[in-house]
C-alpha cells in the first residue's frame, strides 16, 4: 500500500450551474427557494442563489471514491457547512490523508470557493486495500 500521511488526494473541480441545483433540487425533494430563485435568496441576504449543502457533500464524496477507485470502500464520511457557494463559480474539491493505520486510511476533506476560501470540510475513512 503506497499511501502516506500528508499526501495530497488528486482535486476535483465542479463547475456547478443554476440548472444543476434545479436539477439536484428535483431529484432530492429539496426545493427551497434559495437554491434556484434569485429574487429570494437576495432577499434573504443572500448574494444570490446558493448551492446545495448535500451537493456539495456529494461532491466531496465523488473526490474520494474517485480517488478509491475499486482499491477500497468508503466507510465513514462526514461534513460540516463553513459557508455559501454559487453557481457559476468553481467549487474545487480537495483531500489528504491524515492517518494510514494497516488497511483504514483516515482522509481530510474540503470544498474551496473562488477564493480559496474552504467553505466545506469534512472527514472520511476507507478501507484502502491498493
Amino acid at each position: 500500500m503506497n499511501v502516506q500521511v500528508g499526501q495530497e488526494i488528486p482535486e476535483l473541480v465542479k463547475q456547478p450551474t443554476t440548472r444543476q441545483l434545479v436539477q439536484y433540487a428535483g431529484a432530492q425533494g429539496d426545493f427551497y427557494e434559495i437554491h434556484y430563485d434569485q429574487a429570494y435568496a437576495k432577499s434573504v441576504g443572500l448574494p444570490g442563489v446558493i448551492l446545495h449543502g448535500l451537493l456539495k457533500a456529494a461532491f466531496l464524496g465523488q473526490l474520494v471514491t474517485d480517488w478509491l477507485g475499486d482499491r477500497g470502500t468508503l466507510k465513514t464520511f462526514e461534513v460540516s457547512y463553513r459557508g455559501v457557494d454559487m453557481p457559476g463559480n468553481p467549487y474545487r474539491c480537495r483531500g489528504r490523508v491524515t492517518r494510514v493505520d494497516g488497511h483504514d486510511v483516515e482522509l481530510e476533506v474540503w470544498g474551496e470557493d473562488e477564493s480559496g476560501k474552504r467553505t466545506t470540510v469534512g472527514t472520511a475513512t476507507v478501507d484502502f486495500r491498493g
